[in-house]
């Protein structure tokens, strides 16, 4: 996937969450050890985000770009940032957003607690 769309999902990503009343705290988060595409604060949760973006399913569904291995990298860089910031009173869910591309339109999937 060309980053170009990897950018283009995660701005409609972002939009979709600002638009949804999620405070959006940060986009790729990096650390040394990988990144969170985007984390959000919603009802004393925060959210860590992975975005897939696709033009279609022949490669599969995005959702399952998301492997184990990704999963697991994406806890331990969610387990950077609570160490970093030391959230008070906040649980924590993982989410997945699936952003379906084409020339003229888009469609968006939320899937919450994905993992």
């Amino acid at each position: 996937m060309s980053r170009t769309l990897g950018d283009f999902g995660e701005s409609i990503a972002l939009e979709y969450f600002i638009n949804n009343k999620y405070k959006v705290t940060k986009t790729n988060y990096r650390t040394k050890i990988g990144e969170i595409d985007i984390i959000a604060k919603k009802d004393k949760v925060i959210i860590f985000v992975e975005v897939k973006t696709r033009k279609n399913n022949k490669y599969g569904l995005p959702r399952e770009a998301v492997t184990l291995k990704k999963q697991e990298n994406i806890r331990r860089v969610a387990q950077w940032y609570i160490q970093e910031y030391k959230p008070k009173g906040y649980n924590y869910r993982f989410d997945v957003i699936e952003v379906y591309y084409n020339q003229s339109s888009h469609q968006i999937n939320h899937i919450e607690s994905a993992f």
